[in-house]
């Protein structure tokens, strides 16, 4: 295989491992769960900057995560959360939340238009660091502390995500992305009702499911499998019972249901995003994509 084909392939592990990179146990389904609530302000600064970020308001986003790390300073899930608004703000810029980007493979293997240089984002960085160093000291003193292996899973994750599409280091990516499903591990083991874990673990699933056999080979000598049914079951756990991640595995599932030529179940989705969240455009543009793609199918034209 061409070093070309090694890092494309690499690619597809560490992409869509935003936040929180998990595996649960294969041969057992996740435990029952009560359902989420719904991200409102009313529910604290966390919970109301994750609401914000999802709207795309990500100055308003920090404002509300620096007011959580000020209100609980010993927790590195707000530096954390402020960490993911830096990523969330320039994958937005990129294009990458987008059925262009997901749906076009030229695009998805090659990662985020401009130079890694160009692409460095040193505010991210230097929080997401900031996060894991936190919660490190914290696991030295209690290895079970789920909440530190939460922030761990969530700071690894999202670096791999950097790494593979910012940047275009997509080994290093790959590197953290096992890592962080090591850490996801134990969390889920302590921790079954933790579903936003499902999301990064159904993506994977999912993403490598789809791979020409050939890469998937190649994946599978170093341990890594992927099922796309199994992928998008995963999604929908989060979809449904996540907290944190429940609005993202709605948008990645529904890119998943149009790659998969379910437009019903994409809009589905999409509706419940664009009245969630009226002030992101793009599930509103999303959902125009559909209405275009399926008149077009309907009309043998564009």
């Amino acid at each position: 295989m061409q070093s070309n084909d090694v890092t494309r392939a690499a690619v597809f592990v560490a992409m869509l491992v935003l936040c929180i990179t998990a595996s649960a146990t294969q041969a057992q389904s996740p435990a029952p769960v009560q359902p989420a609530v719904a991200m409102s302000s009313d529910t604290g600064p966390l919970d109301a900057g994750f609401h914000d970020l999802y709207e795309l308001n990500f100055q308003r986003a920090r404002s509300e995560f620096v007011t959580y790390q000020k209100t609980q300073p010993q927790d590195p899930l707000g530096i954390a959360a402020e960490a993911a608004s830096y990523l969330y703000e320039q994958f937005n810029q990129k294009g990458i939340f987008s059925s262009e980007f997901f749906l076009n493979d030229a695009k998805f293997l090659n990662g985020a238009d401009g130079s890694p240089a160009e692409n460095r984002n040193e505010a991210f960085l230097k929080t997401n660091e900031h996060a894991r160093t936190m919660a490190k000291s914290q696991l030295k003193l209690d290895p079970g502390d789920t909440h530190a292996l939460l922030v761990l899973t969530m700071t690894d994750g999202m670096e791999a995500d950097y790494d593979a599409l910012i940047i275009k280091k997509q080994l290093a990516g790959l590197g953290l992305t096992k890592q962080a499903e090591g850490e996801a591990n134990k969390l889920l083991a302590s921790d079954p009702s933790a579903q936003d874990a499902y999301l990064a673990l159904g993506a994977a699933n999912y993403i490598i499911g789809c791979l020409p056999g050939y890469k998937r080979a190649f994946l599978w000598f170093g341990g890594i499998h992927g099922d796309r049914t199994r992928g998008m079951e995963e999604m929908q756990h989060t979809a449904e019972n996540g907290h944190y991640l429940r609005p993202f595995a709605k948008i990645i599932l529904a890119l998943a249901y149009e790659r998969e030529r379910q437009p019903d179940q994409a809009r589905a989705l999409l509706v419940e995003l664009s009245k969630e969240f009226p002030g992101n455009p793009l599930y509103t543009r999303e959902l125009n994509l559909i209405d275009h793609r399926t008149s077009c199918k309907d009309q043998d034209s564009c």
